[in-house]
C-alpha cells in the first residue's frame, strides 16, 4: 500500500508539471495561469452548490427515519473533488469535475458501497478482536 501511494505522489505531479509545460507552450503562461485560477475558482463553487444540494438530502432522509449513506457517500465524493480541484493541474481538475458530475459520482458510489460491505463482511467473519471466531449465543452471558 505504501509502495502504491508512493508512486502515486509521484507520478501524480510529474504529469501535472508535464501537462502544465506543454498547454503554457502552446497557448503562454497567461492563459495557462487563468486556466489554472478559473478551474480552482469554478471547482470551488461547484463543490459548494452540490455539497448544500447533498446536505439538503441528507436532512431530508434524516427527517424521513432513514439512514442517508448514499449521500454521506455522495457528499464524500464531492468533498474529495473539491480538494482534487483546488490543486493546481489538469488531471486533478478533470477527475474533480467528473466527481461533480452526479451520474459519475452514483458509479463511483456504488463501487465504494461494494467494497465496504466486502470490508465489513471480512471484518464481520473474523469475529471478536481477531480471533477468527464468530460468537455464538453461548458466549453471551446476561448480566
Amino acid at each position: 500500500m505504501f509502495g502504491r501511494l508512493l508512486i502515486l505522489f509521484i507520478t501524480i505531479p510529474l504529469v501535472e508539471l508535464y501537462l502544465l509545460a506543454v498547454v503554457g507552450s502552446r497557448v503562454g503562461l497567461p492563459a495557462t495561469l487563468m486556466l489554472v485560477i478559473l478551474t480552482g475558482a469554478w471547482g470551488a463553487y461547484l463543490a459548494k452548490s452540490q455539497g448544500y444540494s447533498i446536505l439538503a438530502r441528507i436532512q431530508a432522509e434524516t427527517a424521513a427515519g432513514r439512514v442517508p449513506t448514499a449521500e454521506l457517500i455522495d457528499g464524500l465524493l464531492v468533498l474529495i473533488g473539491g480538494i482534487v480541484l483546488l490543486t493546481p493541474g489538469l488531471l486533478t481538475d478533470l477527475a474533480g469535475f467528473a466527481l461533480m458530475v452526479p451520474g459519475f459520482r452514483a458509479l463511483i458510489r456504488e463501487r465504494v458501497k461494494k467494497k465496504f460491505v466486502a470490508q465489513v463482511g471480512n471484518f464481520r467473519a473474523s469475529g471478536p478482536a481477531g480471533t477468527g471466531t464468530r460468537p455464538n449465543d453461548d458466549d453471551v452471558i446476561d448480566v
